[in-house]
């Protein structure tokens, strides 16, 4: 059984940070790649950031340079540091598996946490 909780979200004005976690079942976790996705209203959900088993890490373009990754493999958790937020960045953030996690044939998701990016 899968479990994901994400918390860290909140509103923060343009150019702040936030910095979001995530924690998984140890089954979900250990063996592999975690991501952190996003969701506009209006937009499909988009993967912004990974980082693979080994700590290896990746970011959508819209990210670069801004947001970073990791993951405490002996926590279970991922976490997303967010910084020089702007309003493009307000989203429902969620966390799972690369490719996202199916349970009993159907997708898995947290309730993700909301980031509000405005002044």
């Amino acid at each position: 059984q899968g479990q994901l909780v994400e918390r860290g979200g909140g509103l923060v004005q343009p150019g702040g940070s936030l910095r979001l976690s995530c924690a998984a079942s140890g089954s979900m976790f250990r063996f592999n790649d975690m991501g952190w996705y996003r969701q506009a209203p209006g937009k499909e959900r988009e993967l912004v950031a990974r980082v693979t088993t080994n700590r290896r890490t990746s970011y959508a373009d819209s990210v670069k340079g801004r947001f970073t990754i990791s993951r405490d493999n002996a926590k279970n958790t991922v976490d997303l540091q967010m910084n020089n937020l702007q309003p493009d960045d307000t989203a429902v953030y969620y966390c799972n598996t690369i490719p996202p996690m199916v349970i009993n044939g159907r997708p898995y998701w947290g309730q993700g946490t909301q980031v509000t990016v405005s002044s």
